[in-house]
């Protein structure tokens, strides 16, 4: 078994190549592929508020000038980029019988013994990595120690009220009036930076509640695209409806882990999109000898030998913070209003 696990099928750089490979369900949200990607070759990076903007501060030669900030400046900071590992072992009870088979035949198998293994890390990286960038539309990050980036509190920006929605208000043109508000609202905060639409991702409750809004109904009753509010399930089973309104388009949300939904059931989180740079994934290195100051990669995979030689430890990490550059845009709602 060591021949075949020392073999370079099984080297950093081609399990990592695998796991970055490896088929699975992505989130919604990387699906519609909001966030852009950096890499870096460092655990932290430093970001700046220019006017209403976070931006990344470039990296500069070890030895050589550095970037010219005006010390009387206090909107730099410095971020730590999240480590996520998932430890795991391959012992040789689980692959004694395969030498019957020669040496080919044995490593096509513990491949695939390996890939199993791969397939379920990556998908609870790919939840952790959702639940994080759906962290970054709200404005806070959450993980799962119950650490948290709020980037509205690191640069000082502050978010707008969360807006009420009167679902059940009967008055013609009232919902319509107060989606023209939020569309008005994030142009402003915009300025003369484009966007080509807006969109908010609803928890279930308000969802229904929104679908069942008369206004809504109305608008669609005798149109071929009234279709859309009984659509369920859709975006390749990624999204629980999705339908446009008022210049929005308004998402059923769907992402949990365990009993707790992603996006609370009574509450709406809305922002542009087709904003240039509004949302950043960065990817750090990973904490091997052979990765030390490399450009960072998504996900990680590595195998190396127990002290008694019972088998192989696995290793896959990924390390990346994700945020929006533009915090002020994002806006939250929630159904409520007297109905009248």
């Amino acid at each position: 078994m060591l021949d075949i696990f020392n073999s370079d099928a099984f080297s950093v750089t081609n399990l990592t190549d695998a796991i970055n490979n490896i088929s699975f369900v992505p989130g919604r949200i990387g699906q519609m592929g909001l966030f852009e990607v950096e890499s870096v070759d460092t655990t932290t990076i430093a970001i700046e508020k220019k006017g209403d903007i976070l931006v990344l501060v470039p990296p500069t030669p070890r030895g050589g000038p550095g970037v010219t900030i005006d010390k009387e400046k206090r909107d730099l900071r410095s971020l730590i980029i999240p480590h996520f590992e998932i430890n795991d072992a391959i012992y040789a009870e689980e692959v004694q019988n395969v030498r019957a088979f020669g040496q080919e035949r044995a490593l096509e198998t513990v491949i695939q013994k390996v890939a199993q293994r791969q397939r379920t890390h990556v998908n609870s990286l790919a939840a952790t990595e959702e639940h994080a960038r759906l962290g970054a539309i709200k404005g806070v990050v959450t993980y799962a120690d119950g650490s948290s980036l709020n980037l509205f509190n690191e640069f000082g920006v502050q978010q707008d009220q969360e807006i009420a929605f009167d679902l059940a208000n009967k008055k013609q043109g009232n919902l319509r009036a107060a989606c023209a508000d939020v569309i008005r609202r994030i142009a402003d905060k915009l300025g003369g930076v484009p966007f080509s639409g807006v969109h908010a991702f609803c928890g279930d409750e308000f969802f229904d509640a929104l679908i069942k809004n008369e206004e809504v109904r109305e608008s669609y009753l005798n149109w071929q695209a009234a279709a859309e509010l009984r659509s369920s399930y859709v975006s390749g089973g990624m999204s629980y409806g999705a339908f446009p309104f008022g210049g929005i388009m308004w998402e059923n949300y769907r992402g949990k882990v365990g009993g707790t939904a992603f996006v609370e059931s009574s509450k709406c989180h809305i922002f542009p999109v087709g904003v240039p740079g509004l949302f950043k994934s960065v990817y750090a290195p990973a904490d091997y000898e052979e990765t030390v100051n490399t450009m960072g990669q998504r996900l990680y995979s590595r195998q190396w030998p127990m002290p008694n030689g019972k088998g192989r430890y696995l290793d896959t990490q990924m390390n990346a913070l994700h945020y929006c550059t533009r915090p002020q845009v994002l806006l939250k709602g929630k159904a409520g209003g007297s109905g009248s």
